[in-house]
């Protein structure tokens, strides 16, 4: 599973995934990357690095977004039935209730949206449900997935 986190940022950018991702810097173990979200009318960018540690995980942490802080971390570990990824992350807002407001929001777009992502594609894939609420400065943290 690794391998098909990887290959769009350390390879070439397939062309299915071109208006959605530009990997900026390519190093050996780590990229620049504008991601691009399409919502309604509307793109929004935000530039990430994204960091590598085969085969066990891989780091994104945002540099240029419509939040002040965002990190998240996708973790793999083989098990019996296959492969593990434990998706954590934490998301800082400000602007106080807007702020508090939005992250609830945001996380609980990212919750839903993520099952359908390439990288949990298995069936018997569990998305999480422990979405945690912010209060003012307090990060949002994501949940698990078993696949």
């Amino acid at each position: 599973m690794f391998e098909v986190i990887s290959a769009p940022y350390l390879g070439r950018t397939p062309r299915a995934l071109e208006h959605k991702l530009e990997v900026l810097e390519r190093g050996q173990d780590m990229v620049l990357a504008e991601h691009f979200t399409h919502a309604s009318r509307f793109v929004t960018t935000t530039v990430e690095t994204v960091r590598f540690e085969r085969p066990s995980a891989v780091h994104f942490r945002l540099v240029r977004g419509l939040v002040p802080h965002v990190m998240e971390s996708f973790l793999l570990s083989e098990t019996e039935t296959g492969t593990e990824l434990e998706s954590r992350g934490e998301l800082g807002t400000d602007l106080w209730g807007i702020g508090q407001w939005w992250s609830s929001r945001a996380a609980g777009k990212r919750q839903r949206a993520t099952p359908s992502t390439p990288l949990r594609r298995r069936p018997n894939a569990e998305p999480a449900t422990n979405v945690k609420t912010a209060r003012r400065g307090d990060p949002v943290r994501f949940g698990l997935c078993r696949s």
